[in-house]
């Protein structure tokens, strides 16, 4: 899962960047709102933290360029304005949650993790796929009850398909999504093709169905057969 976090000091946003990444995340760093929009305007994310009160700009600015852009982002608030008019007035803006500084970084977690399995999931921890089933906490994948063994990568990989079931993901957005933002700096995006091939062959090792659909020209897609 692919984050953005817009945060201005400097150590806290090393400490969650480097907290969420631990945790399984892909968490790029905006430090400032020109960059926060830039990014944006050429990235998706699967969640964004934003912080209402950057050097450069103010964090509800930014949230509305990203309603004008038409973007699905999640969004959850940090910030250490605690009234209950600059809540509701993020809420109001399109703000899927609201977290007040300071915070454990443990509730974060939970907090981009609930988000998360709305957005993508209709709020479930598990992901049932016909005969393949997704713990998308414990990361454990099962074909027919079974157990397989998948990388990191891979079990990213899977979520993201069928986070996007039916829709044609490029092979620059799987990139993008596994490796984040520097994907657009890669000579090539040959990686894809690989964990791609990979996750194929052990999920039909393991009894799937083939629902990994490549779309000649433009990339891949999960869809049943």
């Amino acid at each position: 899962m692919k984050l953005l976090l817009v945060e201005d000091e400097i150590d806290l946003a090393k400490s969650i960047q480097d907290y969420l990444n631990s945790n399984d995340f892909v968490c790029e760093w905006a430090e400032n709102f020109s960059s926060a929009v830039d990014k944006i305007a050429i990235y998706n994310y699967d969640c964004i933290l934003l912080d209402l009160m950057l050097p450069d700009g103010d964090g509800f600015d930014l949230l509305t360029e990203l309603k004008k852009l038409d973007k699905t982002d999640g969004v959850i608030i940090i910030s250490a304005k605690e009234t209950l008019e600059t809540r509701i007035e993020g809420f109001n803006l399109g703000a899927d949650d609201y977290l007040i500084k300071p915070f454990h970084l443990s509730e974060l977690l939970v907090r981009i993790q609930a988000l998360i399995r709305r957005k993508q999931f209709h709020g479930n921890n598990k992901i049932i796929f016909n005969e393949i089933e997704i713990d998308t906490l414990s990361k454990v994948v099962k074909v027919n009850n079974r157990e397989i063994e998948l990388t990191k990568k891979e079990i990213d990989l899977l979520l993201f398909l069928v986070g996007n079931k039916n829709r044609v993901l490029s092979k620059g957005a799987i990139a993008e999504h596994l490796s984040g933002d520097m994907a657009d700096m890669l000579d090539n995006h040959d990686f894809v093709y690989a964990h791609i091939k990979n996750l194929k062959r052990k999920l039909i090792s393991a009894g799937s169905r083939n629902y990994i659909k490549t779309v000649y020209g433009l990339g891949y897609k999960w869809q049943n057969e």
